[in-house]
Order: structure tokens, then sequence, then C-alpha cells
């Protein structure tokens, strides 16, 4: 591939960005890289509000879009970008969830789907993360219904929602609460929340994030069924127990293999190794003209599955997840 334009609001970033990767041209605007016919396909990359109508019009110019989470701030909005490509349908449009590409996570929804926990009865996420005044204030988009959507739950808490509601086989219903508990003076949305869930295939869940933590950043995923159950910590196993010990110590042995397979990581820690991954499939995708693995579909869910949170909230009432 090649890195044709840099496109950032603030021009001296895209002109950072274009010399730092030797990029031909850099702009503020991303209609000009739209215009460009020997562009191929955009990666989206900007605040939630942005994404449709960039994602649509790049749609339309005939672009494959690779986009960010979330998908849109709205259901409107993801609306508008799922029609844009039921016009376009022979163009790749994925949507950004990279920990589905790390071999630890394809490995554990493996083992749910062919029951080796048995029935699942509760699995649920835990993000514990820290957000300082100073990082709500540093971007006039965060911490706002309008331009982010919400805040923990729709920025970083939603790629373990996504890894929850992926690895169980989607939601049906979710009630939750949210709170601003200690950045009142930073934002208008929420630092704190939790959620109880059903999911499609009957198992019941939870959801707990807060941007409020002393600790940098922490995750949790645990899943636990009639006969067996895993915990897992910042990616890495915490807990397998199985009530068959030969398959629990077949289990602990298959995902040390997957820690240990290779992967490069870009960017920060908690990142993962998932972004080249899954890079690599979108171009995969275009190349073979084949579906992508993270289909703008399938991360359109999750985002449902947070609003449906706020929405819950609002109405003080379960909310039904739609199904699209």
């Amino acid at each position: 591939m090649e890195l044709a334009w840099a496109c950032d609001l603030v021009e001296d970033k895209a002109r950072r960005l274009a010399e730092k990767y030797t990029i031909e041209r850099f702009t503020t605007d991303y209609r000009d890289v739209l215009a460009d016919p020997s562009v191929t396909c955009v990666a989206v990359c900007t605040d939630h509000a942005s994404h449709a109508p960039i994602t649509v019009a790049a749609l339309k110019a005939g672009k494959h879009v690779l986009c960010e989470k979330a998908l849109a701030a709205t259901a409107k909005g993801m609306a508008t970008m799922l029609a844009a490509h039921r016009r376009r349908p022979g163009l790749v449009f994925e949507g950004v969830f990279q920990h589905r590409f790390d071999a630890i996570n394809r490995h554990l929804k493996a083992l749910v789907e062919k029951k080796a926990f048995g029935q699942v009865l509760t699995a649920g996420v835990q993000v514990r993360c820290k957000r300082t005044n100073e990082y709500y204030n540093g971007d006039a988009w965060r911490g706002t219904w309008a331009k982010e959507g919400g805040a923990v739950l729709i920025n970083q808490a939603i790629h373990y929602i996504d890894l929850l509601v992926w690895i169980m086989g989607g939601v049906e219903s979710v009630s939750g609460v949210y709170d601003n508990l200690t950045h009142q003076d930073a934002m208008e949305t929420e630092d704190t929340a939790t959620a109880a869930v059903r999911f499609r295939c009957g198992g019941l869940g939870t959801i707990e994030a807060t941007s409020s933590s002393h600790l940098d950043w922490e995750t949790t995923l645990s899943i636990h069924g009639t006969e067996g159950s895993i915990d897992v910590r910042d990616d890495r196993p915490l807990k397998v127990a199985c009530l068959d010990k030969a398959r629990e110590t077949a289990i602990q042995a298959e995902l040390a293999a997957a820690l240990s397979a290779p992967g490069e990581l870009l960017g920060k820690s908690y990142y993962g190794t998932g972004h080249p991954a899954q890079i690599e499939d979108f171009v995969a995708a275009i190349r073979g003209k084949r579906k992508p693995f993270v289909s703008a579909a399938s991360a359109r869910h999750t985002v449902d599955v947070v609003l449906a949170l706020y929405e819950s909230h609002r109405r003080g009432k379960r909310v039904s997840v739609p199904k699209h």
C-alpha cells in the first residue's frame, strides 16, 4: 500500500504526519482526499460525530472504508453509513475492533462456541482506567454528548464490551445506569457505568466501566459456565477452572500457545497487537473482493449495546437492543 494523503483539521498535525511518513500530500479537508481518483481506500480516525458524514461521502466517492470505533455516536449516524454501503455493496466497509484479532480472544470465542465451559451462565467485563480533567479538556469533542456521544462507555470500554458481545454471540437487552462522579468540571457525559445484560444465547452478563480509577488501565473478561470458567486480566489468562481437569490442562496449554503467537505492538501497550492484523485484513478483503472479518454491521451491534445502556439509564427501564 501507499500512503497518499495525510488529513487533519489542524494543518500542522497533517504536515508533521506527512513529513514523518513521506506522504506526498496533506490537507485539512477530507473532501480533497475523496476527490483524488488515485485513492482506493480511506481510514477514518476522527472524532465520533464526524465518522458518519466522512464515511458516507467516502462510500459515495467509491472508496473502501476502515472506520475507527465507535462506528458512529448515534443510531441515525450508523443507519446512514450502512445505507450508503448498501448502495455500494462492492466496497469493503470495516469497523475497527482490533482486539478481535488478538489470538487469545479468537481462541476464547472458539472455546465458547464449542461449549468448552458447558452452558454459559454468566459473562462480564470490567474496564478500569484513569482519564484526567486535562484529558477531557484537551479536545473540545471529548466528554460531550453531541461530539463524542458519551465518554468511558463509547470510547474506552467499548473495546471490551465488543469482545463480550462478540464472544457471546450478541446481546438481546440491557439495563444500565451511569453517572459523572469525578469529572463534573470537565465534561457533561459519564465517567462510570454499570449494566446487566441478557445475551441472545440466554446467558446473563454484566458491564462495569470507569475512567475515574486510580489504575491507569485494567481490564477483566470473565466467563462462567456449567462445566468451567475463565478470567482474563489485561489480555492474559488469570484463572482457568474446569470440572474435567484434562480439559482444563488442554485449555491452559492452548491459551499459552495463543499468547506466544507473533504480533506487532504499535502505540500504547493496551492497544494490543490487533491494529496491524486488522489493516492487513482490510487490504486482503479489498484485494480478494470478500467481506472483512469485522463487518460494519457487526461493529454496529456493539455500538447499539452501548446506546441501549444510555437509553436504559434515561428511561429507567430495560431496553431491547435492535436487530438489523
